[in-house]
């Protein structure tokens, strides 16, 4: 999609999405539409969570003391750190950050609730707003100030080896969240110099958008004993000595919305899997003078069959205006299925039905009995296709290169995401991010057979990603 960058602000504004216009830089209100997708989005990951972590709600103001406490995270975040230093015309004795994320909010709190390795493993998540002040060029959604949809998870072990298993298990939740939304990804352990402060590493999910950036979209950091030894997170082993937890944490924020507008869309608009759009079916009437209310009284009827019986979301457009009109708006809302009702069509048995995805339409028999099993069967479909058509796009723009001048041509006339071999040297990785202008993605897996880096010419074994990023 050419010029998505002004497609994607286009788009937010004509489809309702969020409203830019608030008096604070990198800042935006969720409008009704918008607000419903980020809903049904969370709802997904919400039900998956709920199978083995419990939700919580931590306070947004963070004591400085416990900011300071551990070194290396803050040095990550100390020049995004918001602070509130009064209270009111009050001078606060101790400055209270805005959480740019949560561990120093919430692991004091640990210290005081693990007491013994039967306590362990505890889950939890919390989905919160987070402020960092980001200094670069903001994008609504992308890169921002307050980030609105930010759910996070932290979890606590009694041995490194669960922790393990708690990054593999984070993995697979975020593997089933994203495929939900028929997002395609690439897994990678992020470079040294670019895992979360504190974290022992950093595992990211990726996605592409139109115009051949790579945007982060998910994160799983492993935290080995890094905060429980800074806030004294212990707990009474069997033995009756003490020993210090093992962590994780993972999370997504608002780019999961802006990946699901630059993904799916297109063209004439927004187009949402089914299960996350505001309304899944939308009926429009069309209405001649001539058997007006009888059209309209077998579209409500209908209506109700679909969101009672069927339990789905749907919106009967009966405004007085043209049906071109009506089209053109869902279309552009990304509505996953239209169906079309006249007259004609009611004497026949018969509906007229456009998938979104697709933009095409077909003359379905109505049968009262077998019509919301038609319909929903249509929204699988609809969901089945647009992952197919998302991911058998995303795989064409993963490329291998042999050498830099190879990865540098790639990338500048095509975009992507470049796969190639790395000694994994820190040196040896800026020099080349330098280089090509890019960020290294990360080690996506290692290979048994040793090749040479396409930067120095080393030994290596890592098949690694790198793109230009958002």
């Amino acid at each position: 999609m050419s010029k998505f960058s002004e497609w994607f602000h286009k788009i937010l504004e004509e489809a309702e999405i969020i409203d830019t216009r608030y008096p604070v830089k990198g800042m935006h209100v969720w409008l009704p539409q918008g607000f419903k997708i980020r809903r049904y989005t969370l709802n997904i990951l919400r039900k998956i969570l709920d199978e083995d972590h419990d939700e919580v709600l931590f306070p947004l103001l963070i004591p400085e003391d416990e900011l300071a406490k551990e070194a290396i995270h803050v040095k990550g975040f100390e020049d995004e750190v918001y602070w509130v230093t009064h209270g009111g015309l009050t001078e606060l004795n101790k400055k209270l950050a805005l959480r740019p994320t949560s561990e120093t909010a919430m692991y004091p709190m640990f210290s005081l609730w693990v007491r013994t390795h039967s306590d362990l493993p505890l889950k939890f998540y919390q989905i919160v707003n987070t402020f960092r002040y980001e200094t670069k060029h903001t994008r609504p959604l992308i890169r921002v100030r307050e980030i609105t949809t930010f759910t996070e998870a932290h979890t606590i072990h009694n041995s490194k080896e669960d922790g393990e298993k708690q990054v593999e298990r984070a993995i697979e939740i975020y593997k089933q969240f994203f495929n939900a939304l028929a997002i395609p990804y690439v897994i990678t352990t992020r470079p040294e110099w670019d895992k979360f402060p504190g974290a022992d590493y950093t595992v990211a999910f990726d996605t592409l958008m139109p115009d051949g950036k790579t945007l982060q979209i998910g994160t799983v950091h492993n935290l080995g004993q890094t905060f429980a030894r800074t806030f004294d997170i212990t707990y009474e082993t069997e033995s009756g000595e003490h020993e210090y937890a093992y962590q994780t944490c993972y999370g997504i924020s608002d780019r999961v919305i802006a990946s699901i507008i630059g993904v799916h869309g297109d063209q004439s608009g927004l187009c949402l899997p089914p299960d996350v759009a505001s309304y899944q079916v939308v009926i429009v009437p069309i209405i001649f003078k001539k058997g007006k209310e009888e059209v309209l009284e077998f579209c409500r009827k209908m209506e109700d069959t679909l969101r009672d019986k069927g339990n789905l979301r749907v919106y009967l457009d009966d405004r007085d205006i043209r049906a071109g009109k009506k089209f053109y708006e869902w279309e552009m809302r990304g509505v996953p299925l239209r169906i079309e009702i006249g007259a004609r069509d009611i004497q026949n048995g018969e509906m007229v039905v456009l998938s979104r995805n697709n933009l095409q339409k077909e003359t379905m028999k109505y049968d009262p009995q077998t019509f919301t099993g038609k319909i929903d069967e249509i929204l699988k479909n609809i969901s089945q296709n647009m992952a197919h058509k998302s991911w058998e796009s995303f795989n064409k723009n993963i490329r291998p290169v042999s050498n830099t001048d190879e990865a540098l041509e790639e990338i500048s006339k095509h975009g992507g995401i470049i796969s190639f071999n790395w000694c994994g040297n820190k040196s040896c990785g800026k020099d080349l991010e330098e280089k090509l202008r890019v960020d290294i993605l990360g080690v996506q897996e290692i290979s048994k057979e040793e090749k040479t880096c396409i930067n120095c010419g080393n030994p290596a074994k890592k098949i690694t990603l790198l793109s230009r990023t958002y």
